[in-house]
């Protein structure tokens, strides 16, 4: 399927000639076809041509009144079928669904000089058509047609056939963002909603979340063309049956996405053409797919923009939007998206200095050019920006820039060398304390840094970095006598840990302890308990010679220790796997693990 939205002019025949092409009533109302005037927007088709594709038109009404329901219907549709009455020419709405058409960016159209019988519609063709080329549309087909007598039709389909064929097809892969241009309840299915699927598939058990992300639907059912159908792949005009929306929360204007793939945004920057930002108004409304917001408008530059939404969006870089003033006295300037999560602009001069870097953005999704911006970005939120993901990640999903990343190194082993020479006793910086100094946003980056090569040579050792060597605290003189003294009185007996009054005598206190034990100069067996380092191992070769099992009492002898130190260097022995319970009374030492060459080989994991 191809999907075309109508543009023009009130009463130059749109509705009349999309009814002689397809057949079908666009107007849905009594009042409509009483009045002769389209007040909503319509949906016919045709039926399938040569290659089996089919042609739907979503018809807008041309009243100046109604110019919000015509972005509705154009907004979220590729190509358009610009109608011009032969017998009154170029009018007002047709500049201004004009100018709609070139701010959405639209570039596929063909031109009908409709009521061909009545006037010469030569003059007006040369007319539109030299309008026509000036704005995006550039260059179209034109066809003079009548929808009374039927002239021109047969060359007018001919030439839709041709621009639908031209169309480009949107990737089957895409992530959903269906914008909503009806919503209704049918007995004893539920709530039905249609749009233009723009890009992506539905298929029926699928799981859509609402714009402001806050409900999960599921697809119940789908129907494209009146057409029951179990998928429905992008472009189409689409009817989902959901399941799970309160009474009344879809209507349209709101939007169907596909789950965790879109970033709903407040706020936004963008290029605005039409005229210059500083003469925007202060409030305006954003129109983009079927929904219309107001917006605060914040200039920056000579065509950039803060926009401040009323309600949050689904907005990716590039994505192509319209703002007008509320009434409509201004045209209506065309927006393209830059930043959908733009920085705060708190400090003076931050807005010319955002202005200056707008500047350069050219509303394309540039990965590289993006991440040089942000240093730091996760991928999920790259790709719900709209931007192409330009490198692996580094950590997790974290990706960085290249050149951002080799300064968070240099600086992560310039914090790392400060700490070491300010906490001499406690050189080794916590990880946690590094991401607060570099201001990152999660703690596997730090590792991240640590284990990268170049520069500075870091080490990452229980939750702490350590510079080129690595080295442990550097103990002051008084310190390390105070430890030597206590090496020396356990290598006389070895498991007979000093009590809290020799520790507090020789001013071993609780951070002279963990000092000494990040030195390697003792072994930490509980928090009032320290031995010798490989005092562990030497423990369980003196266990081992013991009948197997053995008690604690049995145990405490053999090591020629008391009850306070037995206990936790039991449990020390188990959590490293030297021993292990038997019982709640009893113990056995673990079997000693071999390598290949048949040696004895650490048996901690």
């Amino acid at each position: 399927m191809r999907v075309l939205a109508t543009a023009g002019h009130v009463d130059h025949g749109k509705s009349a000639l999309v009814r002689a092409l397809t057949g079908m009533e666009p107007d849905r109302y009594e009042e409509e076809r009483r009045r002769g005037l389209t007040l909503d927007l319509g949906f016919v088709w045709t039926g399938p041509d040569a290659d089996g594709e089919h042609l739907a038109f979503v018809d807008v009404p041309g009243h100046e009144r109604f110019v919000a329901t015509m972005l509705a219907g154009a907004g979220p549709v590729p190509a358009v079928l610009f109608v011009v009455a032969a017998d009154q020419g170029w009018q007002p709405q047709s500049q201004e669904h004009l100018a709609i058409l070139h701010a959405l960016g639209v570039r596929h159209a063909v031109l009908a000089v409709t009521r061909s019988d009545l006037a010469d519609p030569e003059p007006v063709r040369a007319d539109a058509l030299r309008r026509l080329a000036g704005t995006s549309l550039g260059a179209v087909p034109s066809v003079a047609v009548s929808a009374v007598t039927g002239a021109g039709l047969d060359a007018l389909r001919a030439e839709l056939t041709m621009l639908a064929r031209s169309l480009p097809v949107p990737p089957a892969d895409a992530d959903v963002r269906l914008w909503l241009d009806r919503a209704f309840t049918v007995r004893g299915h539920g709530t039905v909603v249609t749009g233009t699927l723009g890009a992506g598939a539905l298929r029926v058990g699928d799981r859509l979340v609402t714009g402001d992300g806050t409900t999960v639907l599921r697809v119940r059912g789908l129907q494209c063309l009146q057409q029951e159908r179990t998928a429905v792949r992008a472009v189409a005009r689409v009817a989902v049956n959901v399941h799970g929306s309160p009474d009344g929360e879809l209507r349209r204007g709101e939007v169907l996405l596909t789950p965790d793939r879109w970033l709903l945004t407040g706020l936004a920057d963008a290029r605005v053409t039409g005229e210059p930002a500083a003469e925007l108004p202060r409030r305006a409304v954003l129109h983009i797919g079927t929904a219309a917001v107001p917006v605060s408008v914040r200039p920056l530059g000579e065509d950039t923009a803060r926009l401040g939404l009323e309600r949050r969006l689904p907005l990716r870089v590039g994505d192509r939007a319209v703002l007008r003033e509320p009434g409509g006295s201004r045209p209506p300037c065309a927006v393209t998206v830059l930043d959908v999560r733009p920085p705060r602009l708190a400090r003076r001069g931050a807005g010319r200095a955002r202005a200056a870097e707008l500047a350069t953005m050219t509303g394309h999704p540039d990965g590289a050019a993006e991440l040089r911006r942000r240093g730091l970005v996760r991928r999920p939120d790259l790709l719900a920006m709209g931007v192409p993901v330009p490198a692996k990640p580094v950590a997790g999903q974290w990706l960085a820039d290249t050149a951002h990343w080799t300064r968070l190194r240099e600086r992560l082993a310039a914090e790392v060398e400060r700490h070491a020479g300010e906490h001499p006793m406690e050189p080794g910086l916590p990880t946690e304390a590094a991401r607060r100094l570099l201001n990152l946003p999660d703690r596997t980056l730090v590792d991240a840094l640590a284990r990268t090569r170049g520069g500075t040579e870091l080490h990452l050792r229980q939750g702490r970095l350590y510079g080129p060597d690595g080295a442990g605290p550097t103990l002051p003189p008084p310190l390390r006598a105070a430890v030597d003294t206590v090496r020396r009185e356990l290598s006389e007996t070895p498991f007979r840990a000093p009590e809290a009054d020799r520790l507090a005598e020789l001013g071993l206190h609780r951070k002279a302890l963990a000092a000494a034990v990040a030195a390697g100069a003792l072994l930490r067996i509980s928090d009032a308990i320290v031995l010798l380092p490989g005092a562990d191992v030497r423990a369980a070769a003196v266990l081992r010679r013991l009948p197997q099992p053995f008690t604690l009492s049995e145990a405490r002898k053999a090591l020629g220790t008391t009850r306070r130190v037995a206990v936790p260097l039991l449990e020390y022995l188990d959590a490293r796997r030297l021993t292990e319970r038997v019982d709640d009374q009893r113990r056995r030492c673990r079997p000693e693990e071999r390598d290949a060459g048949g040696r004895e080989s650490n048996p901690i994991p």
